[in-house]
């Protein structure tokens, strides 16, 4: 969009960084979920413009994300393999992809048709320019994943927060200045394993979910009977997680929040002993734990997989990695993952999660739109 969209009188500006440097791995950077600001629903929400706050004053000295932990050399076979692996979310109660091109996206968001910036939707669009441009909210500005931007929005002026429902589990949506709208769809292929595993185990399994932003799939772990720990550095994502059980009318399930450096928190785990059935991680490409701690997905990714090993149970499920925009093939990760579990047997399944559009009525399949790289370890 151009500059004048940015200064109409229905721009929205989500003030505090969210996950672009928000990031979770290049859709995911430090995941600050954004302040809330918004005004009464209905009532365009514009904070004030805050005086940026110098470099040093913000942040904590950079710190190491955990004292070196050398990898283990693995023994044994390589577990067998599956590649490539295609997982597609398609249409489903509470999103769908309607239509994607020329570097964007439309999507239905619960009530709302979204558009946002989608760099690897290289085609021209199919559905007419009019439905694009009465979208309930564009994205505009600056279209760079870590770049911040504001929501215009073409007819009535919405709030920060909607309510949303995906795998029967309600949350909040929320237009963060960093296009992310607090959960990410292509995800549901994961879930959804997830709560089939859950469910037909006979006894409840616990689950980690690493890095685990909004809480979207810790809560749908613990409405299928998981015990759940959610780790993520982020005191923002934390409280936003904390709003979404509370939507979910879950307070009661089993689920640990804890605010923490991912990397310090599984290295304490081994140390302790403790035991997982089902380990999620979605690390950032980059990223900063509570006090500073660095995180590059590159240097610490090994040693992150090792320790997740370690602390797999003996009747372990399943390890999930996900890795969003990054210079490399899923052969990257499917190889390191096959290393890390050598002579614990299974399956390594890697390959691409995807979302096929589904056309103005979700029931008409179109183009599949890639979103990230996967790896998952699985016993058998």
């Amino acid at each position: 969009m151009k500059e004048k969209d940015r200064r109409s009188k229905n721009a929205s500006v989500t003030a505090a960084k969210g996950r672009g440097a928000e990031a979770r791995g290049g859709r995911h950077e430090l995941r600050h979920p954004p302040a809330r600001n918004a005004g009464p629903k209905g009532k365009a929400a514009v904070p004030p413009v805050a005086k940026p706050v110098p470099e040093r004053a913000r942040r904590p000295a950079a710190q190491e994300a955990a004292p070196a932990r050398p990898v283990k050399l693995r023994h044994g076979d390589k577990p067998a393999e599956t590649v490539p692996l295609i997982l597609e979310t398609a249409a489903t109660v509470g999103y769908h992809l309607i239509d994607s091109g020329n570097g964007e996206k439309l999507e239905q968001y619960g009530p709302y048709r979204i558009v946002r910036p989608e760099a690897q939707a290289l085609w021209p669009k199919s559905v007419p320019a009019v439905v694009w441009d009465e979208a309930n909210a564009i994205f505009t500005g600056d279209t760079d994943e870590d770049g911040m931007g504001r929501w215009r929005f073409p007819g009535e002026v919405l709030g920060e927060t909607w309510p949303m429902q995906l795998l029967d589990t309600d949350f909040l949506g929320r237009f963060t200045s960093f296009r992310h709208v607090g959960v990410f769809p292509e995800q549901l292929a994961h879930w959804s394993w997830m709560r089939d595993q859950v469910a037909s185990a006979g006894r409840p399994l616990k689950v980690l979910n690493l890095f685990g932003y909004t809480g979207v799939a810790s809560l749908i772990a613990a409405k299928a009977g998981a015990e759940v720990t959610h780790v993520d550095a982020s005191r923002k994502a934390i409280g936003w997680a904390r709003e979404n059980q509370a939507v979910a009318r879950a307070e009661r399930l089993p689920i640990r929040w804890i605010c923490d450096d991912a990397m310090k928190f599984i290295q304490r785990e081994e140390r302790r002993g403790s035991r997982y059935d089902i380990i999620l991680t979605d690390p950032p490409k980059f990223g900063r734990g509570p006090n500073g701690e660095v995180w590059q997905l590159f240097d610490h990714l090994p040693a992150m997989l090792d320790t997740c090993r370690e602390i797999l149970s003996d009747e372990a499920r399943g390890l999930v990695l996900t890795a969003y925009s990054i210079r490399a093939s899923f052969y990257s990760i499917h190889e390191l993952m096959r290393e890390t579990m050598r002579g614990r047997g299974g399956r390594v399944e890697s390959g691409e999660l995807i979302i096929r559009e589904g056309g103005l009525d979700g029931a008409s399949p179109g183009r599949a739109l890639s979103t990230s790289l996967f790896s998952r370890w699985v016993p058998k």
